[in-house]
This record gives C-alpha cells, sequence and structure tokens, in this order.
C-alpha cells in the first residue's frame, strides 16, 4: 500500500508549493498546544483563539491563490473565446483543431487546479479530526458552521469549490461546439442529457465530483452498503478501475444482492404454518428462518477470503449451493422432515455472496460510479426485502405434480430453486472475471475501498515539505500511532481476534448499536406471522402485505434522511434520536392494555422499523469514520465485522422466538419484546457516555 503522505508528495505541484496547507507546522502546533496546557502554560481559550487564527491564514493563502488561477485560466478562455467567434465568421479546419487542443490544454490545467483544492481540502479535515481527537473538543464543528455560513466565507471557496463551475460549462460548451457534429449547431444548453465525448470534460467532471463532500441521498444509501469511497486515488488506480470494471458483472452483483434478499424473506409469512405441517410448533419458525443466519456466519468468512482470489467461481458455488438448499426446502415438505427443511435453510446460509458483491463494488467499480453502485446495492437490497413477502402473497395455490406437492409452503423454495437456476446459466455466460492486480513483495491484497481510511487514518508526511527527519517521525509516533506507524502495522488483520483488538470504544459502540437495530427488525419480522395470527387471525396475504409495505419503506425514508435531514443536523443527534424512537417503539409495542388491536401494532412496529433504517445509515456512516484503516482491507475487514455483529443478532433474536415459544403464544410478544428493550437501553447508554467522553 502507498502511505498517503507519498500520494500527496508525488501529487504537488512543483511551481505551487508555497500555497499548499501547511501541514506539517500545523500538526507540530497541536502537539505543542497539548504539551503547554498539560505544563499549565497555556489555557484552552488561547489555543482556540490561535488555531482559529492559524487555520483562517492557511485557508486565504489558499483560496487567493485559488482566485488568481482561476482568473488566468477565465482570462485564457474569453481570447479562445475571441478566436472561436472569428473562426464562425471564417472556418478554418487547421485552426479549429488547434483552437479545441488549446481549450484542452485549458482543461488540464483546471484538472491540475482541481486537485490542488482536493489535496488542501484533505489535509484541512484531517487537521480539524486530529485537533479533535487531540483535545476532546467539537472545535470542527464550531470552526465549520461559524467560517462557511459567514456572507464572506472563505472555506466555501475550499469545500464548494465556488467559481470552478462557471470555468467547467465555459470549456465544456466550447468543446461541444467543436467537436464535429456533421452541420449541427445545438448546444448543450439545447441537449442537456447529450453525453459530452472529449475525455478531458470527463475528467474534469470526475474530479469534481469527488471534490464535493455535501451530503446527498446518494452519500446516504452509499454508507447503507458500507462501501467506502477513495478520496485522493491516483490516475493509474483510476485506469486500472476502469480495465477491471464490466457493466454486466455489476448487474450481476446487484442481482445476487436482491435475489438473496428476496431468499431471506419470502419464507417469513409461511415459516409457521410450514413447521405446524411437519409437526413441530408455530414458534419453531424462529429456527426455520434463523438457520439461514446461523450459516451466514461462517459463510461470510469464507466468501470474504475467496473474493482475495476471485468474483466468478465464488458467485457460481453459491448459486449452486442456494439452488440446493431452496430444493431442500421445497421437498422437506413431501418428505415429513422438519430437519430437511433446516438442512436446506443453512445451505441457503452457506451460499451468502454479500461479501463478494460488496468487495467487488469496492474492487473493480471505478470511482466515478461507485456511489452509484453502492447506492445501487442498498436498493436491491431493499427492494429484495420488499419482494420477498410480497411474492409469498402471491404464491396462494394447492396442486401436486406426480409425487411434489406445490402449495403455499413449498412454493416459495420451488420458486427461488427455479431463480437461482436462472441466475446460475446468466452468470456463467456474461459474468467477466477482473483481472487480478500483481502483487509485489507479498503485500497482502487491499481493496481500492479500503485505502481511503489512509486519509482518515493519517499523514505520514506534510504537503509542502519534500523530505522529512527521522526525530519528527519519532516524535509523532507517540500523536498519533496510525500515522507514524512502521509498515507492518498498516497490514490488514489476520484473525478474527486480530482484528477485534483493533476496536477503539466507539467502535465497539457502532457495532453494539449495529447489533441492537438488526436483533429489534429480526423480531419484528420473523414474529410477525405468529403474533398477527394468535391477536388478529391475519392470513397469509395479509402478513406478506405488511412485511412488504415495511420493506417498501426503505428507499423513501432514506430519501428524506440522506436529502434533508442529514444536512440540518448532525450524524450524531441523529444516532441518538434515531435510538430513542427504536426504543419508543419497542415499549408500544408491548401487550400491556387489552385488547392488543392492529393499530398499536401496526403503528408501533413501522415505527421502529422506520427509526431503524435511519439507525443503521447513520451507524454505518459513523462506524466508517472511526475504523482503523487497518480493518478497512484484507478478509477480517470491517465490512465482515458488520456483518458478523448483523448476522449474529438475527440468529440470537431467531433464537429467542423458540425458546420464548415454550412459554405459550400467549406471551411470545412480551417476551421476545424485553431483551430488544433491554439492548437498546444500553446502546443510547453507552452512546451517551462514550461521545460525552469524545467531546
Amino acid at each position: 500500500m502507498v502511505a498517503f503522505g507519498k500520494k500527496l508528495k508525488e501529487r504537488q505541484i512543483q511551481e505551487w508549493q508555497g500555497y499548499y496547507i501547511n501541514y506539517k507546522l500545523m500538526k507540530k502546533k497541536v502537539r505543542q498546544y497539548a504539551q503547554q496546557i498539560e505544563l499549565g502554560t497555556q489555557d484552552r481559550r488561547h489555543v482556540l483563539k490561535d488555531f482559529s487564527r492559524m487555520l483562517d491564514n492557511q485557508i486565504e493563502k489558499i483560496v487567493l491563490f485559488l482566485l488568481e488561477q482561476q482568473g488566468l485560466l477565465a482570462s485564457r478562455i474569453a481570447e479562445l473565446g475571441e478566436q472561436h467567434d472569428a473562426l464562425q465568421k471564417q472556418p478554418d479546419i487547421s485552426k479549429m483543431s488547434e483552437l479545441r487542443e488549446a481549450y484542452r490544454a485549458v482543461g488540464l490545467d483546471l484538472l491540475k487546479l482541481l486537485y490542488f483544492v482536493e489535496i488542501n481540502a484533505v489535509g484541512l479535515r484531517k487537521i480539524l479530526k486530529k485537533f479533535d481527537k487531540r483535545f476532546g473538543y467539537k472545535f470542527t464543528d464550531y470552526y465549520v458552521k461559524t467560517r462557511a455560513n459567514h456572507p464572506y466565507s472563505q472555506l466555501q471557496q475550499v469545500f464548494k469549490h465556488v467559481g470552478i463551475g462557471a470555468v467547467v460549462g465555459a470549456l465544456s460548451r466550447n468543446l461541444h461546439e467543436l467537436q464535429d457534429r456533421q452541420g449541427s449547431y445545438l448546444s448543450i444548453y439545447d441537449q442537456p442529457t447529450l453525453p459530452l465525448q472529449d475525455p478531458v470534460v470527463h475528467s474534469i467532471k470526475a474530479a469534481v465530483d469527488r471534490l464535493t463532500h455535501s451530503t446527498n441521498f446518494l452519500n446516504f444509501m452509499a454508507q447503507h452498503a458500507f462501501i467506502m469511497q477513495e478520496e485522493l486515488p491516483t490516475p493509474t488506480e483510476e485506469h486500472v478501475d476502469d480495465q477491471r470494471y464490466n457493466f454486466m458483472s455489476l448487474l450481476l452483483n446487484l442481482a445476487n444482492t436482491f435475489l438473496y434478499m428476496v431468499n431471506t424473506y419470502i419464507i417469513v409469512p409461511t415459516a409457521d404454518d410450514y413447521s405446524m405441517s411437519l409437526g413441530a410448533a408455530a414458534t419453531v419458525c424462529g429456527i426455520v428462518i434463523g438457520a439461514m443466519a446461523v450459516a451466514q456466519v461462517f459463510s461470510s468468512v469464507y466468501f470474504s477470503a475467496w473474493s482475495n482470489k476471485s468474483y466468478f467461481r465464488p458467485l457460481v458455488f453459491s448459486s449452486i449451493v442456494l439452488f440446493v438448499g431452496n430444493t431442500m426446502y421445497a421437498l422437506a415438505y413431501d418428505l415429513n422432515s422438519i430437519w430437511v427443511l433446516l438442512l436446506g435453510r443453512l445451505f441457503c446460509g452457506l451460499g451468502s455472496a454479500r461479501a463478494v458483491n460488496r468487495r467487488y463494488i469496492s474492487d473493480c467499480v471505478p470511482l466515478k460510479i461507485r456511489m452509484q453502485a453502492s447506492a445501487g446495492f442498498v436498493s436491491a437490497s431493499a427492494l429484495g426485502m420488499a419482494c420477498g413477502p410480497a411474492l409469498a402473497g402471491l404464491l396462494q395455490t394447492n396442486f401436486k405434480v406426480y409425487k411434489l406437492t406445490f402449495n403455499q409452503d413449498t412454493l416459495p423454495g420451488w420458486v427461488m430453486s427455479v431463480a437461482w437456476l436462472v441466475y446460475l446459466v446468466w452468470l456463467w455466460i456474461t459474468f467477466k472475471e477482473p483481472v487480478q492486480e500483481v502483487e509485489e513483495n507479498h503485500v497482502p491484497h487491499q481493496s481500492n475501498a479500503a485505502e481511503n481510511d489512509s486519509l482518515e487514518e493519517g499523514v505520514k508526511q506534510p504537503l509542502l515539505i519534500t523530505s522529512e527527519r527521522k526525530e519528527d517521525e519519532d516524535a509523532d509516533q507517540d500523536f498519533d500511532d496510525s500515522e507514524e506507524a512502521p509498515e507492518e502495522s498498516r497490514r490488514p488483520a489476520t484473525s478474527i481476534r486480530s482484528a477485534y483488538r483493533l476496536l477503539t470504544p466507539s467502535v465497539k459502540v457502532q457495532l453494539l448499536i449495529y447489533f441492537m437495530l438488526k436483533y429489534a427488525m429480526e423480531i419484528l419480522l420473523s414474529e410477525s406471522s405468529v403474533i398477527t395470527t394468535y391477536y388478529f387471525n391475519w392470513s397469509t396475504s395479509s402478513v406478506a402485505i405488511f412485511l412488504a409495505c415495511l420493506g417498501l419503506t426503505v428507499l423513501p425514508v432514506n430519501i428524506v434522511v440522506g436529502s434533508y435531514i442529514s444536512n440540518m443536523f448532525e450524524d450524531r443527534q441523529i444516532l441518538l434520536v434515531s435510538e430513542i424512537m427504536v426504543c419508543v417503539g419497542i415499549l408500544l409495542s408491548f401487550h400491556v392494555f387489552f385488547p392488543y388491536t392492529q393499530p398499536q401494532y401496526i403503528c408501533s412496529g413501522l415505527l421502529m422499523f422506520v427509526a431503524a433504517e435511519v439507525l443503521e445509515g447513520v451507524n454505518l456512516s459513523l462506524l466508517s469514520r472511526v475504523m482503523s484503516s487497518r480493518l478497512s482491507r484484507g478478509t477480517y475487514n470491517g465490512g465482515l465485522l458488520s456483518t458478523e455483529a448483523g448476522t449474529l443478532a438475527r440468529v440470537v433474536a431467531d433464537a429467542t422466538i423458540t425458546l420464548a415459544g415454550y412459554l405459550g403464544v400467549s406471551r411470545l410478544l412480551n417476551v421476545t419484546l424485553l431483551p430488544s428493550l433491554f439492548i437498546c437501553i444500553i446502546s443510547i447508554i453507552a452512546t451517551c457516555y462514550t461521545y460525552n467522553s469524545l467531546y
């Protein structure tokens, strides 16, 4: 892995060195502040004032240089515009070609300026994070809010690249007009959807997209996938991404995600009825549903390791195992065996390739569309979650073919078997195995999604200084181990145990929250059929409609949160409020007053589910920020840990339902809600304690 400091050093433009943020100076000042406060020679208010003034000076230096360069680019474009007007009156093909190259040269210079802004924006974010981490202040929030919202804001120039859009627009329009359009005089404004063919414009657009870090719907959806975006990729890495990427392969991974979620939830409305038809209690549905999650605990590990070497073979294996598992699930009815039913669900869990799906997006999808692909991953999961129960509601029939029974219990298995068989054929014909990267010096495999944490975990050297002194490295070692750690400490974790040792208290709290929300959601979904049949006498179709409606809330809720709420409040505020709302939903679900009504169950369940969905997105967003860089790559990565936490929560929840069933269906609701309430309260306390201690 290339150290972040080395990347920055390679990106520096020599003639612009004096205008970059002086990261090393500011880092040393932070260390000096800490020593002065510890010795009592400086008070905190003076530190805040002095550091704010230093940041203001650094930003002003960057912004004034940025404005100067924008002015130079604007002047060049204006001169080229005059030449363009002259050519319109007296066309000359050779001069048009020269003019087009001149515009492209301006575009390349604009690209250099965008990289300049990007490097400084990353350095600014890092030094603010470092100050917060060192002193336990909410200084970043204070500084950004006071500077960004001021009418004379210079910070907006860095983070919102104000004015660059006009330069990009002028370049795009003129390059578009100079293209050979066979007599067409339409501009980009007449046909805004017309693709721009010039590669310079594409490169500029990709750089602007990387530079834009304001929260939006796609960002929020991508956070659900826990696929982190690399902030400062090299052109070589972008080229490698383009070589490895194949649209049909991405589509197959998203289809795998969709089908697996359908497979997970298609049996929920009928699992209790199927269990009873095989001579078991209705509450055994918890074990039937949870068997898939039990196997997924193990399959996530070997699929994560397998994806280091191949993507095609794990997907083929997954399809075959899921085909076999669903066939066994369907045959259990005619074999009259609950064990065949459970074994079929275990096989389905062993075919969970979600780790491969995530890995393909993070490793092979180009950065310019990785956020959209991540959002597609989440959307496919949400759609599958809604379609599973809805499909089960449609399979209300009963007939026999030879000795095979096709009814509401077995049809989910048969339908999914056919679906996975069709998917396997499609996969075999169209999937293109990405070219594996050549690994040198036996360095463990690293995914592109992992490298972005080097931005969050520290810079090894300043943005301006071209050489380092050993004594500076040793001094910084105590300040931030992640920055100055030797190469060995940058290697990924090699086991679950070593990965667990890398977890900080804040990461453990985030994983606890993830466990809690998955546990609460699994209790609600898995026992819904038993509860609604006992209290309200609902049919299978009614249960299916209820579960499908819950699943359909995922995307609208994420649109509202990602586009509006997350822009108005801090993530930690949304996190705490969402936890409280989950707790309220659980409390309202208890059967305390008689009779237990349908509006009470539906409203409390909807509140709990929606709050849990909001909580999941915000929680994974925070988790990606505090996760160690060593947990962002390799087999035992942060994505695997979060998956394992969620899967274990589902296993425990489904086991709780089955065990609570021995106390009787009349007590099932309250008995299963008690652990949910307890874990939720613990997570709220842990959240308050952790973030109060940090800030």
